[in-house]
C-alpha cells in the first residue's frame, strides 16, 4: 500500500502546483492520474497550444508549463499512480482515507485533494451525417501538434477561447485559416476577438459569422466543407485539408461522482470561503473540477486554491503544532532530498 501526507487525484496542472506547496510544508504528496503521463489535458490534449494568462508568463505553450511545474517539484520526489483512474475511496477508524484504483492499487493518506480538472471527457462533435467517416481523415476535435497544419487549408468552427487562440496561432502556420461560428458574438476573452478581427482585417484569416457547418466532401479524404450563412439561401463550398471541430469537452466525474461528495452541475461544491474543503472533512477539490459562487475555471485560480489547501491540510494533520511560514524568498527552498535553491533574504510571517 502507498502512504502518503496529501493524495492528489489529478496530475494536471493544479495537482502539480499543489505537491510545490505541499512540499514548502515538508508534506509528501502521491498523485494519482488516469492518463499515462503528467500534465493532464495540457499534455493529453493540447501540448502545443499557447496560454497567455500564466503570471510571467506572456505567453507559455501548455507542454512548456507542464515540464516547468515538474522541474519546479523535482526536490520534493512526489510518487505517481499514472495510467489507473481513482475508482472507490473508503473512510478509516482515524479519520484517514484508502483510494483503490481499477488496477487494484491501494493508497492511504490523512489527506485527499481532488485535481481532477474536467474528469474524464470527451469532444463535444457537430451533428454531421458523415462525420466519423473523416475522423483523422481530415477532421479533428483537438490539436496536439500544430505543424500538421503547416502550409494546409483549414477551417475551425467554434466561438470559445480554444477556437479563438488556435485561429489565432495558425494565422502564422497554415496557408490559410476559416473561422466559422453560428452568431456574431464570441464567448471567448475580449482580447482574444479583438486579434481575430484585426487578423481578418489583415487578410491573414477568413471569418463567416453567423454560419454553421452542414455537410463534409471527400472521399478517403476530407476536400471540403459546406457552410450554412444564416440569411443566405446559397451554402459556401470551401476547399479545405483539415476541419477542426473545437466545441468544447463534454465532462464526466467518473467514479469520483460516487463517492459521496456534494455535486452541482458535474462539479464537486467546495467552501471557497475557508479552504476549498468538500461536504467530506479531509477531501479537497481545488482546480476546474470544483465549484463555489464566482469560480473562475482558470489555471492560475487552480494555483491559489492549491496553495490555500495545502496551508489546512498542515493544520488537520498537525493540528497541534505552529507552522512559521516563510516566503520563498526567505533562504530558498529545501527539497527532501536535501537539496537547496538559495535566495535572498525577505520578510518572514508567522501564523498563529
Amino acid at each position: 500500500m502507498i502512504k502518503t501526507d496529501i493524495l492528489i487525484i489529478g496530475a494536471g496542472p493544479t495537482g502539480l502546483f499543489a505537491v510545490f506547496e505541499a512540499g514548502l510544508l515538508q508534506l509528501k504528496c502521491h498523485l494519482i492520474d488516469a492518463l499515462p503521463q503528467a500534465g493532464g489535458q495540457c499534455s493529453e490534449i493540447y501540448p502545443k497550444k499557447p496560454i497567455y494568462d500564466i503570471p510571467g508568463f506572456p505567453e507559455v505553450l501548455a507542454g512548456d508549463l507542464v515540464d516547468n511545474l515538474m522541474e519546479q517539484i523535482k526536490a520534493f520526489q512526489p510518487g505517481f499512480t499514472l495510467g489507473e483512474r481513482a475508482e472507490t475511496i473508503e473512510k478509516q477508524e482515524d479519520g484517514s482515507f484508502i483510494v483503490t484504483t481499477n488496477k487494484g492499487t491501494k493508497h492511504h493518506a490523512p489527506i485527499v485533494a481532488i485535481a481532477g480538472g474536467l474528469g474524464s471527457f470527451e469532444p463535444r462533435k457537430p451533428l454531421l451525417e458523415n462525420l466519423s467517416k473523416f475522423e483523422d481523415n481530415g477532421v479533428a476535435y483537438m490539436i496536439k501538434d500544430p505543424e500538421v497544419y503547416r502550409n494546409k487549408k483549414v477551417v475551425i468552427a467554434g466561438g470559445g477561447d480554444s477556437a479563438l487562440d488556435w485561429s489565432i496561432f495558425l494565422a502564422d502556420v497554415a496557408a490559410e485559416v476559416t473561422l466559422v461560428h453560428r452568431r456574431n458574438e464570441f464567448r471567448g476573452a475580449l482580447d482574444s476577438v479583438e486579434k481575430v478581427q484585426q487578423l481578418k482585417n489583415a487578410g491573414k484569416i477568413n471569418l463567416i459569422t453567423p454560419a454553421e457547418i452542414v455537410g463534409l466532401k471527400g472521399g478517403d479524404t476530407l476536400t471540403a466543407v459546406e457552410i450554412k450563412k444564416t440569411g443566405e439561401e446559397e451554402n459556401i463550398v470551401l476547399e479545405v485539408d483539415n476541419f477542426i471541430a473545437l466545441f468544447g469537452l463534454s465532462p464526466k466525474l467518473g467514479p469520483i461522482a460516487d463517492w459521496g461528495l456534494e455535486i452541482e452541475k458535474n462539479a464537486i461544491k467546495v467552501n471557497n470561503a475557508l479552504d476549498y474543503q468538500t461536504n467530506i472533512p479531509g477531501i479537497y477539490a481545488i482546480g476546474d473540477v470544483n465549484t463555489y459562487p464566482g469560480k473562475l475555471k482558470l489555471i492560475l485560480c487552480g494555483f491559489h486554491e492549491a496553495t490555500l489547501m495545502c496551508q489546512s491540510a498542515y493544520q488537520k494533520i498537525y493540528p497541534d503544532k505552529k507552522y512559521v511560514m516563510k516566503y520563498t524568498t526567505v533562504g530558498g527552498v529545501s527539497g527532501f532530498d536535501g537539496t537547496k535553491k538559495e535566495a535572498p533574504k525577505a520578510v518572514v510571517k508567522a501564523i498563529e
